[in-house]
């Protein structure tokens, strides 16, 4: 992410002016999602101009309040519902003093709906009439989003009325406008303007017993100037399967929840050149900070749903080939080859001294991973035109990351930020996010451990790519820089440790010559399925991500516990991510570690209970306990959120032990035993083109069914992999049937 927060150690500056504002907090915030618009509010569902407040559509607040009075008073909020992730439900209650019964008589229903507006339902379920004044105030400050996380409420907006009469109100600034309109309602309100916002009324409405009475409002509006080639709302069709799982009640449910929010951060391409609008579809990295395109996020995202399709990855891909950096360009960070990290409506300033470009190219991590996707892609059944269109961005991409290694005296993928961009340039990229064990800051330039993963899984696979191509030679030439790559790593990287569950584990970083940076965290995690460590390097880091430092109970801790400067609630100094766990379960049943698999996803299906499958950004890192009986949310975690979503299918695919080949038409399966989680059952996976389903039975036999013409299934222990209870291997050749192993 961009923009994240600033060290917890960072003191306000002193004197009531100079106290800097704070990013608001999320926790009790309910959100509702339509890319690239939302709505957040309080939970009684008012607008009160505080916070995040408001609605908003492509990074612009259009609205800040939209309070309801009746009667000269707020309603009494007694629950709130989704409906979906793009629509909620908040009930109040008006009471009267003078009734003779407690019971509440008048119910107030507003159903807000992101991107459209909201409705507002009144109901008298007494034995009486209801003589009612209503009022909605409405008013903004048209703030840009960048504004509203650093904590910042803009001066309000003179509203302007229509000369005749459409109930409405507009509001216009040199940077947005924003209109709210009552598109339905019994009768006209008096609408009335003034400096500060404006007021619709309707003083008099009258409820007859057992009667309702209706109003809805349109929220609309834009940014002053519309960004050419930003990205617009996706077409309804989404670009991935819908499986159908049975097993785990709790995966079960991650995975819907996941795929139901998904839907609502689809964004699109503003610039395709495709047919249709909306073909080159891909995920926003979360809601409310990061609506829009991040490299890093977005492939992640692609990336863990490959199992039900390739047409996401692909628009993701492709949204992003257009952005390809060509020209060296210091502001930006933009180099001929690299990927974008993050795509901004304008230019805007994101607190902490921190001015980015609208067009942003100041990640590490974006440009292996975007090859590694293509890779993925392809091998998951990519059709031949759209692999060999991408195919010369991804050289491009493996071209800037072998430049930037050889330009390296040690010969790592190292970052260097330029002053006013980001100090951090990977996942990890808040300005305290790399402490050594001591819990002092380290400055760039650094060599981060899982970007050194990247780059060599991406040299790997685009050399299995090119070699498929008729690109010998240069698949040669990868492999041989990947080689020497995994040299350097392992020399490197390694920390000897003298207490923990391991005699070493793998350094966050190393600094300026080969420093590595002290204090285990989750950052090896990330290196298992690369391809980077050797059996006995995957078994030691296993056993750290198992231990308690890392593994909190409730998913993986950025940073060990164990060490100074841990902070359970610190972004990336000893909180928990969501997709980071999930990574760390793909690398550990990649390479044969089921039983720690098992551990961690065990945990973070639990903490998937706690928040009703919505998954957070992050949440706290506090350790499971009996006097700890739910995880801490992280105050200002967005959610929903890209990765996170996906993580569900992540996990689920990853228990599978799914690795297709589409060069050779063979799908491997390794899937963890069902003595550890139970068995599974997976209809509507994609693979190829075609719709697949694997299922895993208690005695340890798999079946796999609409296996695609010509493809065989080969069945086994990955690599490293302990033997289970009734594991089999074995292999299966056919088409279209059922094959079990």
């Amino acid at each position: 992410m961009a923009d994240t927060p600033a060290s917890a150690d960072t003191p306000d500056l002193p004197g009531p002016r100079r106290t800097r504002a704070l990013q608001p907090l999320l926790h009790d915030v309910v959100i509702c999602v339509a890319a690239p618009a939302f709505a957040a509010s309080s939970r009684d569902g008012q607008l009160r101009g505080a916070r995040a407040d408001g609605f908003y559509d492509h990074d612009r607040r259009l609205l800040h309040t939209l309070c309801l009075l009746i009667d000269g008073r707020e309603p009494e909020p007694v629950g709130v519902q989704p409906l979906g992730p793009d629509r909620v439900r908040f009930t109040s209650v008006h009471r009267y003093p003078s009734d003779r019964t407690d019971d509440p008589t008048l119910i107030v229903e507003r159903v807000r709906t992101a991107g459209e507006g909201e409705s507002v339902l009144l109901r008298n379920v007494g034995t009486v009439a209801r003589p009612l004044r209503v009022e909605l105030t409405a008013a903004t400050d048209l703030a840009d989003i960048a504004d509203v996380k650093r904590g910042l409420t803009g001066r309000a907006v003179p509203p302007t009325a229509p000369d005749v009469p459409a109930a409405a109100l507009d509001w216009s600034s040199a940077t947005g406008r924003a209109r709210v309109r009552a598109v339905e309602c019994p009768e006209a309100p008096e609408t009335v303007a003034g400096p500060a916002g404006g007021t619709f009324t309707w003083a008099r409405v009258v409820l007859p017993a057992g009667g309702s009475w209706r109003i809805r409002l349109a929220v609309t509006g834009r940014a002053v100037p519309a960004p050419p080639g930003h990205p617009v709302a996706a077409s309804p069709h989404v670009p991935w399967s819908d499986p159908v799982v049975r097993g785990d009640r709790r995966l079960i449910a991650l995975v819907r929840q996941g795929l139901a929010d998904l839907r609502a951060l689809r964004l699109a391409d503003g610039s395709g050149r495709r047919a249709a609008p909306g073909d080159d579809q891909f995920i926003a990295a979360g809601c409310p900070w990061y609506l829009t395109l991040f490299g890093r996020d977005s492939l992640w995202s692609a990336r863990m749903l490959l199992p039900l399709g390739t047409e996401l990855a692909r628009g993701t891909l492709w949204t992003l080939a257009r952005r390809q950096g060509t020209v060296h360009d210091e502001f930006r960070e933009e180099a001929p080859g690299r990927i974008l990290h993050e795509l901004r409506p304008a230019e805007s300033q994101h607190g902490h001294g921190l001015l980015l470009p609208a067009h942003y190219y100041g990640s590490v991590d974006a440009t292996p991973l975007f090859v590694s996707l293509l890779v993925d892609a392809w091998r998951w059944g990519l059709p031949a035109a759209d692999v060999d269109g991408l195919l010369p961005y991804a050289r491009r991409a493996m071209d800037w990351v072998v430049r930037t290694c050889d330009q390296d005296l040690n010969g790592l993928l190292r970052y260097y930020p330029r002053p006013g961009g980001l100090l951090h340039q990977s996942w990890k990229d808040s300005a305290d996010a790399v402490r050594d064990a001591a819990g002092r800051h380290v400055e760039p330039p650094l060599a981060l451990c899982e970007v050194q993963g990247y780059a060599y899984e991406a040299a790997r696979g685009l050399a299995d790519l090119l070699a498929s191509r008729g690109a010998a030679r240069r698949a040669r030439e990868l492999r041989t820089w990947a080689a020497g790559l995994r040299a350097r790593f392992a020399e490197a990287f390694w920390i000897d440790s003298k207490e923990g569950p391991a005699a070493r584990y793998i350094a966050i970083a190393v600094g300026r010559g080969l420093d590595p940076v002290s204090g285990p965290a989750s950052n090896m995690g990330q290196l298992l399925g690369t391809g980077i460590l050797d059996p006995q390097g995957c078994a030691d880091v296993a056993a750290w991500l198992a231990a308690p430092e890392l593994n909190s109970g409730w998913g993986l801790r950025s940073r060990s516990a164990a060490v100074p400067g841990f902070n359970p609630l610190s972004y990336h100094g000893g909180s928990v991510w969501t997709h980071d766990t999930a990574i760390a379960v793909q690398g550990l049943c990649a390479s044969g570690r089921h039983a720690e698999a098992a551990t961690l996803t065990d945990g973070l299906l639990d903490a998937a209970v706690h928040f009703s499958y919505r998954m957070p950004e992050l949440y706290g890192g506090d350790a499971r306990t009996e006097t700890s009986p739910a995880p801490l949310a992280y105050p200002a975690a967005c959610r929903p959120q890209g990765w996170s979503a996906a993580s569900g299918v992540a996990v689920l695919a990853a228990l599978l032990g799914l690795r297709p080949d589409a060069a050779r038409r063979r799908l491997r399966l390794a899937p963890v035993h069902p003595g550890l989680l139970g068995p599974l059952a997976v209809s509507g996976l994609r693979l190829a083109g075609a719709e697949l389903g694997v299922r895993t039975g208690r005695d340890g036999r798999t079946t796999v069914t609409g296996l695609p013409d010509g493809w065989r299934v080969e069945t086994g222990r990955a690599a490293g992999a302990q033997p289970g209870p009734g594991a089999g291997s074995g292999t299966g050749a056919g088409a279209g049937g059922e094959h079990g192993t």
